[in-house]
Formats: structure tokens, C-alpha cells, sequence
């Protein structure tokens, strides 16, 4: 995920990404060492240690967003609807109206759950392309389109982890 992320900064692709431990990690330190440009959108100051960031703090709108695409976002705790929310700027941008032309991300065993299932539900309603690199044949499509070679993780929990959530 580093090769990739790598490679794509250097073809003039923009990053975005919530900061998360993980994937979100690999990509970013990949896009950076190609001294690419990078979004990284947190859902609170310093969070997984970011000091550098696009957005600290989600908008309102963002929040509404988020409510209409996930079944419970009313009943989570407030942490977890900032991690959603700040997925919203991820998929969307800053302003909520300049989104991504593509998701590259990974998901345990490509099923598209947790923080990250909620940005890829957000991507697919706005017919955003989805390529879950847990995914084999979405590793193959992506690698056949930038001519790349594209890994998967070599531990099967990697991205699947964050740190603990603030109180």
C-alpha cells in the first residue's frame, strides 16, 4: 500500500485520508515520501499523533451527511460520529462538494465494515468507483490500469485497528 500510494502521488493524484492506523497510514507514508500532495482530514486535534491536518473538526454538514448514510449514527457514541463524520470530508472535501474521483482502501477481507464501511457506502451513493484492495480482483484491475504490482497487507488485521478513542 505504500508502493501504491506512492506511486499514485507520483502521477499527480491528491491523497485524502483521516489519519487512521493502518491502510490510511500506508497510503499517507507512501504519498509523502513521493512528496505528494496529502489531505488528511482528523475527527479532533492530534489524533493517532497528526499534528499536520486539511480539518480538525467535521462540519455541521458533515454530520448530516453521515446521519442519512449510517443506520445508527443517532445512537453512537459522540467519538464515533466524529470519526464518521470527518469521513464525509475524506470522500467529499473540505467543502463537501469536491469529491474524490476514486476510493483505493482496505477492508478486512474486502467486506467494507467499520469506520471505513461508512466512507465506502458515502463513495458508492455518489457513484464513486470503490477498490478495496483486500479484494483480489480489485488489487489485479488497479494494478492492470496503473500498471502496477499491488500488494495485499502482509498482516490480515492491518488498517483494521485505532487508537483508543478519546473520552
Amino acid at each position: 500500500m505504500e508502493r501504491f500510494g506512492s506511486e499514485l502521488a507520483r502521477r499527480g493524484w491528491t491523497l485524502r485520508s483521516g489519519g487512521a492506523v493502518g491502510a490510511d497510514s500506508a497510503f499517507e507514508k507512501g504519498a509523502r515520501e513521493a512528496r505528494g500532495r496529502c489531505e488528511i482530514y482528523l475527527p479532533w486535534p492530534g489524533y493517532n499523533e497528526h499534528s499536520e491536518a486539511r480539518l480538525v473538526e467535521a462540519s455541521p454538514e458533515a454530520y448530516d451527511v453521515m446521519a442519512r448514510i449510517h443506520p445508527v449514527f443517532a445512537r453512537l457514541p459522540k467519538s464515533s460520529r466524529r470519526l464518521h463524520a470527518r469521513n464525509a470530508h475524506q470522500i467529499l472535501g473540505a467543502d463537501l462538494r469536491s469529491p474524490v474521483e476514486m476510493v483505493v482502501c482496505w477492508t478486512p477481507g474486502a467486506r467494507g465494515r467499520g469506520g471505513t464501511g461508512s466512507a465506502i457506502r458515502l463513495a458508492r451513493s455518489r457513484e464513486i468507483p470503490v477498490h478495496d484492495l483486500a479484494d483480489v480482483a480489485a488489487r489485479r484491475h488497479l494494478g492492470q490500469l496503473f500498471g502496477l504490482e499491488v500488494e495485499p497487507p502482509l498482516d490480515a488485521d492491518a488498517g483494521a485497528g485505532q487508537l483508543p478513542l478519546p473520552l
